[in-house]
């Protein structure tokens, strides 16, 4: 997967994504904001996409979205006027493996099954921890791809259309392990599977103050 062709695949999505994906991840998308209005302040929604999650966060969050499709992110802007939708600090055409923000400057990043659709998912992951500030939450939900069995070798056979797609069917829990190994500056507090047919799962991880021993 490389980078232009992820904004062009979300560039061709944007006008059916709502319709799409909308009811799909709802409760998914209900409850990472949970998750992240648990904590409050400051919050990096990274793939924001057309914005619909925004209207479900509380007056009081600061809300700063981006993604890398200028075409969700439009439909975004016109979601937020017409919802008049004041804590939405910005909403930016941004990399999530290179985000232009410093260091902790976060209390929660949020990324809302984005993930997967990421050339570099690690690389993604080391920027999250690196904005978000010692004792805040990295929520995500994503999909958790099987490593063994019918459904991992359909998820690998799968690949190469889901890629021209914008997304990964293979993306296993290892992953995930190995990222935060590596990283040391997180720890896992939630694994939680979510609907539909628990694909889906809810993952929060905490950016620690001292790297993890």
């Amino acid at each position: 997967m490389e980078r232009e062709q992820v904004a062009n695949a979300y560039g061709r999505w944007a006008p059916v994504y709502d319709l799409v994906f909308g009811p799909v991840f709802r409760q998914g998308r209900r409850a990472a904001v949970r998750a992240a209005e648990a904590i409050g302040g400051r919050v990096l929604e990274v793939g924001v996409g057309t914005g619909l999650s925004l209207a479900d966060y509380g007056k009081g969050t600061r809300i700063v979205g981006i993604d890398i499709s200028e075409p969700m992110l439009e439909k975004a802007r016109k979601r937020v006027a017409a919802d008049a939708l004041r804590n939405v600090e910005a909403l930016e055409v941004m990399d999530a493996e290179h985000l232009t923000v410093p260091d902790a400057s976060f209390d929660v990043v949020v990324a809302q099954y984005v993930v997967t659709a990421i050339p570099n998912p690690e690389r993604a992951l080391d920027e999250f921890a690196r904005v978000v500030r010692p004792g805040g939450e990295i929520i995500l939900t994503t999909r958790i791809g099987a490593e063994t069995g019918l459904r991992g070798a359909l998820e690998k056979l799968l690949m190469p259309l889901t890629t021209r797609l914008g997304f990964r069917t293979e993306f296993s829990w290892s992953r995930y392990e190995q990222w935060a190994e590596t990283s040391k500056t997180v720890r896992l507090l939630e694994r939680r599977a979510l609907p539909p047919l628990g694909h889906f799962w809810l993952l929060r991880y905490v950016r620690v103050a001292d790297p993890v021993a």
